[in-house]
């Protein structure tokens, strides 16, 4: 999809996607650095160099900013290609991307701090935590259904339960790993480390699965 502005003036005139972009990189900065409350439309629109019109044109109050602020952040290392099966590309390849994508994302520092932000907050507004996990873990889930329902009827993996499957998938993505990353007594894996445990994941899943 281009970034250029259609030179119409109508109504139907695409918005300015890339002040969409600065509204949602603001956004993000302000919610893990001030948190969820102390963040104002405001002060977004001040960070990104936008009016508060601007802000408000694209998201029409802080919880639809929130909400897209976390699914850019997943859409960024897991797209929503790839949980697409092209024709002739071998399963395992598939599902290697996305627990490569995956991976990284539960370990960047802004998701180990959006996480710490939740967790923090959820008791307080339970809704708040509906809304983050809504946009990122609930459409990661959905996209992996989709995609091993798809695998099951074609054949490749015998998957019966494909919801639960993908829970197993990614709870083991996650690993004991990524809760010693959330608790601050962890690093994160990087480069062999972080691919042997990837290849040891899908591993598995194949094999458990394989007709």
């Amino acid at each position: 999809m281009s970034d250029t502005l259609s030179p119409s003036n109508g109504p139907g005139r695409p918005k300015d996607l890339a002040k969409r972009e600065a509204i949602l990189e603001a956004a993000k900065r302000l919610f893990l650095s001030n948190g969820y409350s102390s963040t104002s439309m405001d002060a977004v629109a001040a960070e990104a160099g936008v009016s508060k019109l601007t802000v408000y044109s694209h998201f029409n109050d802080k919880e639809t900013l929130f909400s897209a602020a976390v699914m850019a952040k997943c859409e960024e290392q897991v797209p929503t290609l790839y949980f697409e099966l092209p024709d002739g590309m071998p399963v395992e390849h598939v599902l290697l991307n996305i627990a490569r994508g995956f991976h990284q994302l539960i370990n960047s520092d802004e998701s180990v701090n959006l996480h710490r932000l939740i967790m923090a907050l959820g008791s307080q507004d339970p809704k708040l935590s509906l809304i983050f996990f809504n946009a990122g873990p609930q459409r990661m889930l959905n996209g992996m259904e989709r995609l091993l329902g798809k695998i099951d009827q074609l054949g490749a993996l015998r998957i019966d339960k494909p919801r639960n499957a993908a829970e197993h998938f990614f709870c083991l993505l996650k690993g004991a790993g990524n809760f010693r990353l959330l608790y601050g007594c962890g690093e994160p894996p990087i480069g062999e480390a972080a691919e042997a445990h990837v290849q040891e994941v899908v591993g598995l899943f194949m094999r458990a699965y394989r007709p």
